[in-house]
């Protein structure tokens, strides 16, 4: 299984980016993709994650409102969408798939590589 993020890159704050993680390889429809952001020097952090076979999602409850999880329908693609970013949104990014609908890090199996958000002011 591989997973590739892109869609990262120099933004103001106000403005909006989305990302997208291209996935290959067998994954279980049964599993959960979900996107987590890492502060250089901080624990990795949950975003949001969507189940393959269906569209139910589940979010941290910093990300409510700005951001938005989706997925290709066909379930190898997965986006955020984030809106009115702001400096401390500045992160890398990584998308990540796993049995478990949760926002445990623990639980995802593979990784990408990651994207890189920076948020100016």
């Amino acid at each position: 299984v591989q997973l590739q993020a892109s869609g990262g890159g120099l933004v103001q704050a106000g403005g909006s980016l989305k990302l997208s993680c291209e996935t290959s390889g067998r994954i279980f429809s049964s599993w959960i993709m979900g996107w987590f952001l890492q502060v250089s020097g901080k624990d990795r952090e949950f975003v949001a994650c969507i189940r393959r076979n269906s569209y139910s999602t589940y979010y941290a409850d910093s990300m409510k409102g700005r951001f938005t999880i989706s997925r290709s329908d066909a379930g190898n693609t997965l986006y955020l969408q984030m809106n009115e970013l702001q400096p401390e949104d500045t992160a890398l990014y990584y998308c990540a798939v796993g049995p478990a609908f949760s926002g445990d890090a623990r639980t995802y199996r593979y990784w990408g590589q990651g994207t890189q958000v920076t948020v100016s002011s």
